[in-house]
């Protein structure tokens, strides 16, 4: 995480000692701070800087950010990261971006201030708008040219919500004044000169998630936009997720490292699948951190989800034809050993649950099932809440524990079942990262569970790496793909050693457990 290797020889910074130069750049403007990342061409980070922007919550269930200061963190921790790494602008040869994905901003092209906060991924605002948009069809209406069902997740419905709710934006709007953005488009265009001729673009991953896009076309779909309510004359250009958009410009980064492309964008978990070389159909990764995240590369294919899942594009390199993915979240992962310290007090530390669920053999006959806020794929039921299941005087706070790591396995488990039933393809082995990929209890448990090899690879940063490598292969920095696969070097790997008729029963065990959870809310609750 941090560049402790070079922190205290200040001697160095004017002598290269992370081998010469040149350098990529990438920014990573994450849901709860930016930073920017400096990495080598063997894709070994060089100096990180990172800084956190505020949470705001107006309202339960509204979360939004002030996309201003997190143009000046962008700024900050950019500056912050060159500065670390003792290197100018000559030592860099592009600038990649990575972002929070779905979080909307809509800004003033005249005066470049935002209208409004960002709403962002996780608000649940737009709930009512997106009941009355899916009213005949239901949540469906849209999804075989967007590939999402319809949900308060996605972008399109919290741009038609500001246009409802700030005083005169839609005027403003049609007489096209005011610009539309994920924020890789706000950063894009703030680093490629903002008022003075910003580039307004984005790239095929972030548009895939507005649910403006056609996944057919790659070009935002007039009949859906107007379906929705947002004008086109708002829409940022779709570009692909590696090329030169623009350079860098104005402002005080102009100064310090003007005339650097920027030349890569990719919303964070297709960042991720890019960084981890899952460039083959059938290559997956997962994603361990609060929620978890597993995408799978099905190449030139788009494949229709009746399991569950989302398609959306992994991403698309230059003029060559898009790659599309299957992608399946899980709310409640890391959040759940969160739980356990926090709300129960059962362990100290998140480390802690380790030691504790190694203490015993198995999982005693119980199961957890952490529906905190409904079930997401592949399932999508907003009325489940958690159980725990088959208890007896037996089970102990250990067993508890391993319930708790077995949780985010067979989660994944039932993923990767999805993946396999929509795409007739197996999973030959899952690339894993995030913070929960320390726990190798749990690492141990997913191959188990999958019946498949697990590994980690040495950059754990892969949302970074992937903007990084996307955006070096925009200027030859590297030359293609296979460049970057011979990079990917693995720090760990896990091979399954559980009976297949014991993984099995207890696949069964889960399974049953999940039916527990659902209809726990009736309709009048909800309301």
């Amino acid at each position: 995480m941090t560049d402790a290797p070079h922190a205290n020889t200040s001697a160095e910074a004017g002598s290269h000692s992370h081998g010469a130069g040149p350098f990529i750049a990438a920014i990573d403007q994450g849901t709860t701070s930016s930073r920017c990342i400096v990495f080598d061409r063997d894709g070994r980070i060089v100096a990180v800087d990172q800084k956190e922007h505020e949470q705001i919550f107006p309202r339960p269930g509204w979360v939004e950010h002030d996309a201003t200061e997190i143009w000046a963190n962008v700024q900050t921790v950019v500056a912050g990261a060159i500065s670390k790494a003792g290197i100018t602008r000559d030592d860099i040869k592009a600038i990649g971006i990575t972002n929070q994905r779905e979080t909307t901003l809509l800004w003033d092209k005249n005066t470049g201030l935002p209208v409004h906060n960002a709403i962002v991924w996780q608000d649940t605002r737009t709930d009512a708008l997106v009941r009355e948009l899916g009213r005949n069809v239901g949540q469906d209406r849209f999804r075989r040219e967007t590939g999402l069902p319809l949900s308060t997740y996605f972008a399109g419905p919290k741009a038609r919500w500001l246009l409802d709710n700030v005083e005169g934006l839609k005027e403003r709007a049609e007489a096209g004044d005011i610009l539309f953005g994920t924020m890789d488009t706000w950063v894009i265009w703030n680093l490629t000169g903002g008022v003075n001729g910003g580039h307004h673009v984005t790239d095929v991953t972030n548009a895939s998630r507005t649910m403006l896009m056609n996944l057919h076309t790659m070009a935002w779909d007039p009949k859906i936009a107007s379906s929705i309510g947002v004008p086109m004359a708002m829409l940022p250009e779709i570009r692909s997720s590696s090329e030169v958009y623009g350079e860098v410009t104005g402002g005080p980064l102009g100064d310090l490292i003007g005339g650097i492309p920027v030349a890569s964008a990719l919303g964070d978990q297709q960042a991720a699948l890019f960084g981890q070389t899952c460039f083959s159909e059938g290559e997956a990764k997962s994603t361990y951190g609060t929620g978890t995240f597993m995408l799978m590369n099905t190449g030139g294919k788009i494949i229709n989800s009746y399991s569950g899942l989302l398609t959306t594009v992994g991403y698309r390199i230059g003029d060559q034809p898009p790659v599309y993915a299957l992608e399946g979240s899980i709310a409640v992962t890391g959040a759940l050993v969160q739980w356990m310290r926090d709300q129960m007090g059962l362990i100290n530390s998140a480390a802690e649950i380790e030691t504790l669920a190694s203490s015993v053999d198995d999982n005693g006959g119980a199961y957890f099932v952490p529906a905190f806020s409904g079930l997401f794929a592949p399932y999508w039921r907003s009325d489940a809440r958690g159980v725990i299941a088959g208890l007896t005087r037996y089970v102990t706070k250990a067993h508890i524990a391993r319930a708790v790591l077995e949780a985010t396995a067979w989660q994944t488990r039932e993923i990767a079942d999805a993946m396999t039933k929509d795409s007739g393809v197996e999973l030959t082995t899952l690339k894993v990262d995030g913070g929960m990929t320390s726990n190798n209890l749990l690492m141990q448990t997913l191959a188990d569970f999958l019946d498949a090899p697990v590994v980690r690879p040495m950059v754990a940063e892969t949302t970074c790496l992937g903007a990084a490598y996307a955006a070096g292969l925009a200027v030859g920095f590297w030359p293609d793909t296979d460049t970057l696969r011979a990079n990917w070097r693995r720090a760990a790997e896990w091979t399954p050693h559980m009976d297949a008729d014991k993984r099995e029963r207890e696949y069964k065990d889960w399974l049953k457990a999940v039916q527990r959870t659902m209809g726990w809310l009736e309709e009048e609750d909800e309301s």
